[in-house]
């Protein structure tokens, strides 16, 4: 996969914040990421539960574990799919582009 790389510092980068959200869907690879990941939030769900773990391809291509990713947070990471989320409630998962 090519990745376009930042060039020149962060400030006068235009893609230093989200501009739009999608939610996300399991094991699908997420529309828009040909060329660059996206990060996540991971929103809060009704189980009752306050953390989860979630699988996720990153930008490289490789699959990554996080453990007990606390709902209501961002994650800043790049990726383009996301293969599993333990607390079962991927609609509280959204793509930050």
């Amino acid at each position: 996969m090519a990745i376009a790389g930042l060039q020149g510092n962060e400030m006068a980068q235009p893609r230093v914040f989200a501009h739009d959200a999608k939610s996300v869907s399991l094991n699908v690879t997420i529309t828009g990421t040909e060329t660059r990941g996206v990060c996540l939030y991971i929103g809060e769900v009704t189980s009752g539960a306050t953390a989860t773990d979630i699988t996720v391809i990153m930008e490289s291509g490789q699959q990554a574990v996080f453990s007990k990713v606390p709902h209501g947070s961002f994650l800043p990471i790049l990726v383009t799919k996301v293969v599993s989320v333990d607390s079962g409630d991927i609609g509280k998962v959204l793509a930050l582009f």
